[in-house]
This record gives structure tokens, sequence and C-alpha cells, in this order.
């Protein structure tokens, strides 16, 4: 039986996200040369698949942190939720994380002109959440060291951050209040 921290399914794992990124990639520069009526909904939908790609990862791996403090340094369980930290911020996080930008700047710029306090406030935002995904970046790699210095209890308040940033974010973008 193939275990899934072994080297072979994260090759597997590594292969399918650049397909998914290469696809995303040859997708937007077809629409761009496609240039249909519609190409603001086409980004629009490409956008929202990177951010709950992206939501996902920040909501998630904090909760593999809450669990992977518990864990007795070294261990099997250890090594494994090294693993899956790893796997998620470089497979599923940092890609989405970067479409949701790309994405997020081009509509911001070619349909607000980036105009609007509104829009400032949220893309102030999307940058705190930014700092929130790199702040999980460096905790994945003190986790992979044996270094993490933060109780469960910590990450159980950081689980939180992502969460209200969204909150703040939906409310921004589909009220726009000012």
């Amino acid at each position: 039986m193939e275990k899934q921290t072994d080297a072979r399914p994260g090759a597997y794992a590594r292969r399918r996200a650049h397909f998914a990124l290469i696809f995303f990639a040859l997708l937007a520069v077809g629409l761009f040369a496609w240039n249909p009526e519609n190409l603001y909904l086409w980004i629009k939908a490409l956008h929202i698949i990177a951010v709950i790609s992206w939501m996902a990862g920040l909501f998630y791996m904090p909760r593999l942190f809450i669990y992977h403090t518990d864990a007795e340094p070294g261990s099997a369980q250890s090594e494994t939720f090294k693993v899956m930290e790893r796997r998620l911020l470089k497979i599923i996080m940092n890609p989405a994380m970067m479409l949701t930008w790309i994405f997020g700047l081009y509509l911001a710029w070619s349909v607000y002109g980036f105009q609007g306090g509104w829009l400032h406030a949220k893309i102030g935002l999307v940058v705190l959440l930014t700092g929130v995904h790199m702040f999980f970046s460096r905790a994945v790699r003190d986790f992979a060291a044996d270094r993490n210095r933060r109780s469960a209890r910590y990450w159980r308040f950081m689980n939180e951050a992502p969460t209200a940033l969204m909150i703040l974010i939906v409310i921004l973008v589909v009220v726009k209040p000012f």
C-alpha cells in the first residue's frame, strides 16, 4: 500500500497542480485572445475560483497547526503534518493567492480604474490577508524544522484572522459602503 506522504504521491500532486495552473493560464490567455463580450464575467469567475481556493487553504492551515502542535516532534504524526502543511502551502495556497492577485488587480484596473474608497479598503484588507498567508508560510517552515514555539490555543486564535478579513472583504465588495 502506498502512503500519501511518500515522494510519488507528492510528485503526482505537484504535477496536477502545475497542470491546473497551466490550464488557468491558457484559459486566461485564450479569453484575452477571444475577447468575448462578457470577458469581465469570465475574469470575475476565475477570480472567485482562485479566492475560494486560497481561502480554503487559509482556513485549513491553522487547523493543521493546532493538531501539529500536539504531535511529538519527530513522530510519524508530526512528519505527516509536515507533508500536509507543505503540500497545502505549495500546491494550493501559493498558486491560488497569485491567481487571486492577478485576476483581482485586472478587475480593479479594467472595471473600476482603481477608483473608490471601498476598493482601496478592500485592497488594503487583501494586503493584510496576504500578510497572514506569509505568516502561515513562515510557520510551515518553523514546523518543518521542529521550531514551533506557539501553543495550540494561539493557533486557534489565528484561525479566526482569515475569517474576519474575509467577512470584511465580502461586505466591501457586495455593499460598497463608500
